[in-house]
């Protein structure tokens, strides 16, 4: 087993105004975060906010301390939180052991020491997509599954945005510190995400995609509501989205994709909008 851990800065409106389109994949875009029993993670100084993947097939994968935290265990000052998007597992928290199914979520808060990764069947190994964030005291650990989320469905078909949300680690479901996590099912025949538009400054978001269908792709719009961009993306993979940044996505198929964020706030309402018709 290894652990592949890489660091990215944070950039402000006027910097990114001048990058090329590999730039802005190599500052934003984390291509590969499964990895038969590797452990992937990306540290961005956007909220000190990780962006990780486990996939344990042949054995079992405990999370150990990177280098950027300068800690002892990986939470000794963070909290974390896990969504399965691969087959059936298991993940043990100081000895005690969360079955961790399909699209079912755990939370874990600070202070916790042993974290151990694993799959019921290697040959259908799960695929824990982790998001951990800075802490300052410690939330009991919980796992939650969708019968327990509180779920929201928006849009409509008419406008290709018709869309499940699924609000599984928030405020109003658990006490955290500051990580919020949440998984959005588009339905048949939708293709966009998050419309209308908006940004929130005193929050930054990571955005994970799956469920993209073989051969299609999704087009994640980001940059100031006045100056946007697009990054091509493919099935399992993850953008960063900076908080001055709108975040939307448009697919060539339905899809699937979790938002994780943290900051200022626990308000999945702040938000400040753009119309539509005022994007540029």
């Amino acid at each position: 087993m290894s652990i592949k851990a890489e660091t990215r800065y944070a950039n402000s409106p006027q910097e990114v105004k001048t990058w090329t389109t590999a730039q802005t994949r190599e500052a934003l875009l984390i291509e590969q975060l499964f990895e038969a029993d590797d452990v992937r993670l990306v540290y961005s100084h956007y909220d000190r906010f990780i962006t990780g993947g486990i996939m344990p097939v042949s054995k079992a994968i405990q999370l150990e301390p990177v280098d950027q935290l300068k800690a002892s265990y990986f939470l000794e000052r963070r909290e974390l939180g896990i969504i399965n998007v691969g087959g059936a597992g298991t993940v043990k928290v100081d000895g005690e052991a969360f079955e961790i199914d399909f699209k079912e979520a755990l939370y874990i808060g600070q202070g916790k020491q042993e974290l151990i990764f694993s799959s019921k069947e290697p040959g259908k190994p799960a695929r824990f997509y982790l998001n951990s964030t800075p802490a300052h005291t410690n939330y009991p650990t919980r796992r939650i599954t969708k019968k327990e989320a509180e779920i929201v469905t928006l849009g409509a078909l008419e406008t290709a945005n018709h869309r499940t949300i699924n609000k599984l680690i928030v405020n109003s479901v658990l006490p955290t510190c500051q990580l919020q996590m949440g998984m959005t099912e588009l339905k048949p025949g939708s293709v966009w995400n998050t419309m209308p538009a908006h940004t929130h400054d005193r929050r930054m978001e990571v955005y994970f995609y799956f469920e993209v269908p073989q051969g299609q792709s999704v087009s994640h719009f980001w940059g100031q509501p006045q100056e946007t961009r697009h990054i091509w993306m493919q099935n399992e993979q993850a953008v960063i989205s900076p908080p001055w940044s709108i975040h939307a996505g448009a697919g060539t198929s339905n899809y699937t994709f979790i938002w994780g964020m943290a900051g200022e706030n626990l308000d999945y309402g702040d938000m400040d909008g753009c119309p539509i018709t005022e994007l540029r």
